[in-house]
């Protein structure tokens, strides 16, 4: 991967009219710039790291979703504040195993676009993995500012091997170039993802994911699971909008490296004489009663390698999910 990005400084003026425009990704642009200004400085991305990670340390040892609520946004803010909110209701004296999270040896790809919202990825080492092994990772924090007077929040995390991180293209600068919703270039375009990848769960098309554990295996995960007396029924909705719309950054082998949402539904219904089973964080989430129905609701998030149209490569040209990152939102019981 590059490393050293110089520090950009912002030195391009506001245009002169207001411009008010539903962007592709469905993110209104509000004040925004005409001219295409680096998304944040260097210096900028650092500060917007460590004050996520203190306000995750902060919430996550009193496990209280309000003390990081202004700091996570999208895929990644639904299932922290999910998770936060019920652990809190099964231990409101906090988190006794609270380990604070270190994100390390950062390196900052900051892309540059016209507009907000404005955006960057923070590549980070954290104490979660084991150095130089086979669990070496790295975190992968997108960051998005909604406007110029917003705040920093994190909306994607990807998990990772350090050979699995792509080159990105920069420019003379060190700059990064983003890729738009709608690209042609690419075997899917990044604002196609979450539904192609929700319809191929359903049906198995279209079939452009390489096989994985979070496409080939999941899917036939799913389709094999039995147990006597039960019933399992899925629905994968996709999620493109706001701050669940993809984001992505064009990669030097002509493809792109993407982030983008989506949302499951698993169903259980029962025989008459049983239940589902109903764990502490699903209790703490659900409405209603279970007497032989449970519902569970989850938000996720994937980092994918989308190559471009008719690219030769080891997946033939089809999107490598590389990470999974799902979490439990909502349960309903009946």
């Amino acid at each position: 991967m590059t490393r050293g990005l110089r520090v950009i400084r912002l030195t391009a003026g506001l245009a002169a009219a207001t411009v008010l425009c539903l962007t592709a990704s469905g993110c209104v642009t509000v004040h925004g710039e005409l001219e295409v200004l680096p998304g944040a400085t260097e210096s900028e991305a650092a500060q917007a790291l460590k004050e996520f990670t203190a306000a995750y340390n902060a919430a996550d040892k009193a496990f209280d979703p309000a003390l990081d609520a202004d700091r996570v946004t999208g895929s990644l803010g639904a299932i922290n504040q999910a998770g936060l909110k019920a652990r809190q209701t099964y231990s409101p004296g906090g988190n006794k195993a609270h380990e604070p999270l270190e994100l390390t040896d950062a390196t900052y790809i900051i892309p540059k676009k016209a507009g907000w919202p404005r955006w960057f990825l923070a590549d980070t080492d954290s104490n979660r993995d084991e150095d130089g092994g086979k669990l070496d990772n790295r975190w992968l924090v997108v960051f998005v500012r909604s406007g110029p007077d917003a705040l920093w929040k994190a909306s994607y995390l990807g998990v990772v091997a350090p050979s699995q991180i792509p080159e990105f293209t920069l420019d003379e600068d060190g700059l990064a170039t983003p890729v738009e919703p709608q690209n042609g270039e690419l075997t899917v375009s990044p604002a196609d993802l979450s539904i192609a990848y929700t319809e191929y769960l359903q049906k198995g098309t279209p079939d452009v994911f390489a096989p994985g554990t979070s496409t080939s295996v999941w899917r036939e995960t799913r389709r094999t699971t039995r147990r006597a007396g039960f019933s399992y029924q899925y629905i994968d909705q996709p999620l493109t909008s706001g701050g669940f719309g993809p984001l992505g950054l064009r990669t030097e082998d002509g493809g792109a490296l993407v982030f983008f949402s989506s949302k499951h539904f698993e169903r259980q219904v029962t025989a008459e004489g049983l239940k589902p089973e109903v764990n502490a964080d699903v209790k703490a989430l659900m409405t209603g009663e279970v007497t032989n129905s449970l519902t569970k609701e989850r938000v996720s998030s994937q980092l994918a390698h989308v190559p471009a149209r008719g690219q030769a490569s080891e997946t033939g040209g089809r999107v490598r999910v590389l990470n999974r990152l799902p979490g439990l939102i909502a349960a309903k019981g009946e």
